[in-house]
Formats: C-alpha cells, sequence, structure tokens
C-alpha cells in the first residue's frame, strides 16, 4: 500500500477530532493515524475491508512455485 502524506493524522488529533478522520477517509479511501510519528494504525472504509482478502497458505505456496518455476536456473546457478 502507498501512504499518501495527505493522508496522515497523528493519535491525537484523531482521538480530538475523529470526525475530521473519517471525512479524510471518506474523501481518500484511507487514514493512516501516527504513534510517536510512526504509522500505527490505518482507518478504511468497512466495505474496502471486505474486499481485501488476506493471502492464504495455499496462494502463498502457489506463488513461491510460480517464482520458482520461472527462475529456475538462477536459482540453481545462486545454489553453486
Amino acid at each position: 500500500m502507498q501512504v499518501n502524506t495527505n493522508n496522515l493524522v497523528s493519535i491525537t488529533d484523531a482521538n480530538q477530532n475523529f470526525s475530521r478522520v473519517a471525512r479524510l477517509v471518506d474523501e481518500n479511501g484511507v487514514a493512516v493515524i501516527l504513534k510517536n510519528n510512526v504509522p500505527r494504525y490505518v482507518l478504511m472504509e468497512y466495505s474496502q475491508m471486505l474486499k481485501e482478502e488476506p493471502a492464504d497458505n495455499a496462494m502463498v505456496q502457489e506463488v513461491g512455485e510460480s517464482i520458482i518455476k520461472r527462475h529456475l536456473e538462477a536459482f540453481k546457478v545462486l545454489a553453486k
């Protein structure tokens, strides 16, 4: 995920003015809440969260196998 600096909000600001942060999410799709100047939380619309599909073990396995197949010769050279 790319982070737009316009979407960064301090945790203090989020705590004191949550409606502004909610409007930010409505306008930009996401807000990143900083704690001690470090990204800590992501706030997004619930419907967007439902669209996000976590990778299960089978999916990760498939991607790994695909990478190995595509670059098998390079891996063999590196293994020497």
